[in-house]
């Protein structure tokens, strides 16, 4: 029997909890769901992550609203992928702030990434029709950005370590506090998306670079809050094995002559025991094998995926 496309099958509410990371520092997880952010400044807030819809974004905002009242001032986007950003028009935020690559990604392909997200996670896109057109950046940057939080909140570092779950991706640093909201470049106790991803670049320099911050509590994309060294230690690296195991077992069976269904059926295999428990293991893993497939027969820049070849992908891989 096929399997149900990506996570249209996924229709359980997950619940939400906030939880208070340092005074004026918050994270929202939802059990495997995208998880999202915000810093208080001295008169402002730092919000980080939109989630997919007005909608959506409002129910996190009430939260947030029961302990700080301050205006967001800024919109951080680790990254252009739908269900992080169209939720953008609620948050009224005067700044809307991500990388210049991001930006670029968005009028690339960012109609066809809304169409293609909104299919794969229907429960995700909660009032879809609130969406009113595609969130773009009024701030970009290169490299780093520092924003000063005022008073004696110190600052918060927005920084681009290099390319890997997307070319964009940049991650929210708390100095003062050791705190990481590092996006989908780091996954806590959830499978990896990995189909815009350069995993070469991601399991070296990028989440090196990331893990020489030396954070001390590291918000991920997806999954619980990691508190203390060795949690944040053991993201990193369970985000690192997984790309190391899917470059390992596509590569050998390149490396043979075999083909794509049979580098998905060795990379599921030598990953279920390990990562397949998770949230978004099974509707993950035949796009991250198809781009990563890519990937190393030299196609440098990730194919765009629409909603009509995530269905032709799906029925190859797992049907």
């Amino acid at each position: 029997m096929a399997k149900p496309f990506a996570s249209s099958a996924d229709t359980a509410a997950k619940e939400q909890t906030l939880e208070v990371l340092a005074d004026g520092v918050y994270a929202l997880t939802a059990e495997g769901d995208p998880n999202i952010g915000a810093i208080e400044g001295e008169d402002f807030v730092v919000c980080f992550e939109a989630l997919a819809t007005p909608v959506a974004a409002r129910t996190w905002l009430a939260m947030l609203r029961e302990h700080t009242d301050k205006p967001v001032r800024y919109l951080v986007l680790s990254h252009y992928h739908a269900v992080r950003v169209l939720g953008a028009s609620a948050f009224d935020a005067q700044t809307v702030v991500a990388h210049e690559t991001t930006a670029a990604l968005i009028a690339e392909r960012g109609m066809e990434d809304w169409a293609s997200e909104f299919a794969r996670m229907p429960r995700l896109a909660e009032a879809a029709d609130s969406v009113p057109v595609l969130t773009w950046p009024t701030l970009t940057f290169a490299d780093r950005l520092t924003l000063d939080l005022g008073g004696d909140r110190g600052e918060l570092v927005l920084q681009y370590h290099g390319r890997g779950h997307t070319e964009g991706d940049i991650t929210a640093w708390l100095p003062r506090h050791r705190i990481l909201f590092a996006g989908d470049l780091v996954e806590a106790r959830a499978a990896l998306y990995t189909g815009d991803a350069f995993h070469r670049d991601w399991a070296g320099d990028t989440l090196d670079r990331l893990a020489a911050l030396g954070a001390e509590q590291l918000v991920g994309g997806r999954g619980a809050v990691s508190r203390g060294r060795a949690e944040v230690d053991a993201a990193i690296a369970q985000t690192r094995g997984f790309l190391q195991v899917m470059i390992r077992e596509v590569g050998a069976v390149q490396g043979r002559g075999g083909t794509l269904k049979e580098a998905f059926e060795a990379t599921h295999a030598a990953l279920v025991d390990d990562y397949g428990h998770w949230p978004i293991f099974e509707h993950c893993l035949p796009f991250d094998v198809s781009r990563l497939w890519d990937e190393l027969s030299g196609v440098e820049r990730p194919v765009i995926w629409t909603a009509e070849r995530d269905q032709e992908v799906w029925a190859r891989l797992q049907g």
